[in-house]
């Protein structure tokens, strides 16, 4: 089974602490969509044949796009792959879009699951990040879903936001949970380099919060989620029992997937490919039969620090046969050894048959997987 990943990268406005590729020139849509298809169609043999499980539409905003739009890319898709097997197709979209008229629109279409980029329920906040929607409009586009049939619903929170209170990421937490989503994903605040919010920061116009007061943060998150039913599948990822985001899980578990659209990566299990992070000279690259693009082959060191970053941080751990199997002996040996004191101090445990994080290895995962990782000695 096999992924594949669609980059939409149109946005109205830029939020400002967001470093994903992205584009406000929503007049190069139509040219866009056509360059995408063609993308689709040329890379056919990407993934050797094998059948696609799950599409993804990420962003930018993908909610940005028209019924005509996505009806042309679906088509290329079933066309060009066959669409029999896939089990999940998901929607990234902004809160404010999702309006009665445009859900009525995507009936017809076939995606089954929504995710939605609310990230604070604090309305100063939102309009501090330069977010288009208030909390009241998540809430009712939440409810919008519903009524419009879908059932499979993940939401985006962010923590650790400037002046962010426990009580107000409280609060936050129990307005997600009173939404009753299948889905949530919640993420620490980064300062990327390069965005307004970056810069404010340097500029001292905000702080940045104390590690201590991140791990209060986490710890909240980590029980009021569980206390509410939700389980912790990977270290940001919490869902209701058997509605992980299967996109997603198949990245962890080093399934292959075919990248499309300006700065999209692909993955085959020997390479790794990613388009150029420019819609202009995407879109003229498709046009002249000449992708701009990298590629980055990968050695089996390669290969193995991938699967220690991928597979740690999820509740099924790193399988020791599959180790194993994929890397040999001497490689399995040498996670083993780098692994035990974090065994011994009850950080990482061995469960059917895998290298798995504890409660307490989750806060110090950077710091488990770091070790995992093999370095060449100078």
């Amino acid at each position: 089974m096999a992924g594949i990943y669609i980059h939409i990268p149109f946005c109205k406005t830029r939020c400002i602490y967001c470093d994903f590729y992205s584009t406000t020139q929503s007049e190069l849509k139509t040219t866009y969509v056509a360059a995408l298809c063609k993308e689709l169609k040329d890379r056919k043999g990407y993934l050797n044949g094998e059948p696609i499980e799950t599409i993804y539409f990420g962003g930018g905003t993908p909610s940005q796009l028209e019924k005509g739009d996505f009806q042309r890319i679906f088509q290329t898709i079933k066309e060009t792959y066959g669409m029999e097997s896939c089990t999940e197709i998901t929607l990234e979209a902004n809160p404010d879009d999702l309006t009665d008229a445009y859900l009525t629109s995507l009936a017809s279409l076939p995606f089954n699951r929504i995710s939605m980029g609310i990230q604070t329920f604090q309305d100063e906040t939102l309009r501090l990040l330069n977010r288009r929607h208030n909390s009241q409009q998540a809430i009712e586009a939440v409810a919008r879903c519903r009524k419009a049939g879908f059932r499979n619903i993940s939401i985006d929170l962010i923590y650790g936001l400037p002046n962010e209170t426990l009580a107000q990421w409280q609060r936050d937490l129990d307005l997600a949970i009173g939404l009753e989503v299948e889905h949530l994903s919640a993420y620490h605040l980064t300062y990327e380099e390069n965005t307004p919010l970056y810069r404010m920061l340097c500029q001292q116009q905000v702080k940045e919060v104390d590690e201590e007061s991140s791990i209060t943060f986490f710890t909240l998150l980590i029980k009021t989620l569980k206390e509410a039913g939700y389980e912790q599948y990977e270290i940001s990822n919490f869902c209701r029992p058997g509605k992980q985001a299967q996109h997603n899980s198949a990245y962890w578990k080093g399934i292959h997937y075919l990248g499309c659209g300006a700065s999209a990566h692909s993955y085959n299990g020997t390479e790794r490919e990613w388009n150029i992070a420019s819609i202009e000279r995407y879109i003229a690259g498709m046009e002249t039969n000449c992708r701009n693009y990298e590629i980055e082959i990968l050695d089996v060191q390669s290969r193995y620090n991938d699967r220690i970053v991928t597979s740690i941080r999820t509740q099924w751990g790193l399988s020791l046969q599959v180790l194993e199997e994929e890397f040999g002996k001497e490689l399995l040996n040498y996670c083993l050894k780098m692994a035990d004191p974090y065994l011994k101090t009850g950080q990482l445990v061995l469960r059917d048959g895998a290298l798995c994080l504890t409660t307490e290895g989750i806060f110090v995962s950077d710091s488990v997987m770091r070790d995992l990782l093999f370095v060449e000695e100078e």
